[in-house]
């Protein structure tokens, strides 16, 4: 889908998760290449499987969770395959992550500089007094006032955004080839939200990495991202470079997510809104899981659930519309 070279491609992911009530698929065929140093940007709704295929690609998931199928190709090798011990060397000095908010992931005993140091010392083993000048260096880095003093502070005595940096700061330590960053902003005012933003594309220029940032935030893909993946339910529902993906959306719950923006140079009475409901994880619809919200939908959206299929070399859609046998409009109305 891109000619940039993938560090990270995602084939055929199948995560769910065993309760009493059955089997929730919340990864349901999740398909995809992240480029070598690029960002790419997974976007929808809450509940579509975002944080979900995130956890998994770490290995992060907690029972009833479990990958029960696909590949996860790093470098070109399949961490499927790999022990809980080399997952752990893989974790923070390949692949790390921040997390949707940092009060949970930090711990509220240990000092700023314990927990970042922590990194250094497992991972390069490093001693005490190194492990604790790499940290202030990296506090340094990522915009931290007064980073000798924030070393031996606890998580509660710093505000929320120094909190995202310090988290930042733990993820970034030991210069991973991949960050993988969930709502990275939440919870932080508006600019807050630029500032952070803006430090995870210099320090990904900076450290050359490539990125993936999951959010339901249109606003943060627009800023930050190369490319762009749209779930559902469980599905990659469309898949373009994020310039495509603005300038016309394909899907029709793109098109939806896309019209019911609020617009600066429009002056709407009321937002338009994606009629119906999110269907509940345990009771799917039969065939696209978008069908019975969508306008577009004819009998064979009802009873087949359609392939991605790829429209161009940058652009893949699963969407009946673009099929060889669909009779109607391949238009989907777009108020941008």
């Amino acid at each position: 889908m891109s000619s940039v070279e993938p560090i990270l491609q995602i084939k055929d992911l199948r995560t769910s998760f065993f309760i009493d009530r059955g089997e929730v698929k919340a990864v349901d065929g999740v398909t995809l290449d992240v480029p070598k140093g690029k960002t790419l940007g997974v976007v929808g709704e809450s509940g579509c499987g975002k944080s979900v295929m995130a956890l998994s690609i770490l290995q992060l998931l907690e029972e009833p969770g479990k990958i029960v199928g696909g590949e996860i190709l790093f470098n070109n090798v399949n961490l499927l395959q790999k022990s809980e011990k080399e997952m752990r060397d893989i974790r923070g000095n390949n692949i790390s992550m921040i997390f949707q908010e940092p009060m949970t992931s930090l711990n509220p005993v240990y000092t700023i500089g314990e927990q970042i140091s922590e990194s250094y010392r497992v991972h390069q083993n490093m001693g005490k007094k190194d492990a604790y000048q790499k940290s202030l260096e990296m506090l340094r880095l990522v915009g931290i006032p007064s980073p000798e003093k924030r070393l031996h502070q606890y998580p509660y005595e710093l505000s929320g955004g120094m909190r995202q940096r310090v988290m930042i700061a733990m993820a970034l330590a030991c210069r991973p080839d991949l960050l993988v960053a969930d709502e990275p902003t939440t919870a932080l005012d508006v600019t807050i939200q630029a500032q952070i933003l803006e430090l995870i594309k210099d320090l990904q220029t900076k450290l050359h990495m490539s990125v993936i940032i999951i959010t339901h935030d249109l606003g943060i893909v627009a800023e930050t991202c190369d490319r762009v993946a749209v779930m559902y339910c469980g599905n990659i529902v469309e898949q373009a470079d994020a310039e495509e993906l603005f300038e016309r959306p394909r899907h029709p719950y793109t098109a939806g997510l896309f019209n019911s923006l609020p617009r600066h140079d429009q002056e709407k009475e009321e937002l338009e809104a994606i009629l119906g409901y999110v269907p509940s994880p345990i009771e799917m619809p039969q065939g696209c899981r978008f069908s019975p919200r969508c306008s577009y939908a004819e009998e064979i959206c009802r009873q087949q659930n359609p392939d991605l299929k790829t429209l161009d070399n940058t652009r893949a859609v699963r969407c009946w519309i673009y099929s060889d046998g669909w009779k109607g409009s391949k238009e989907v109305a777009y108020h941008g």
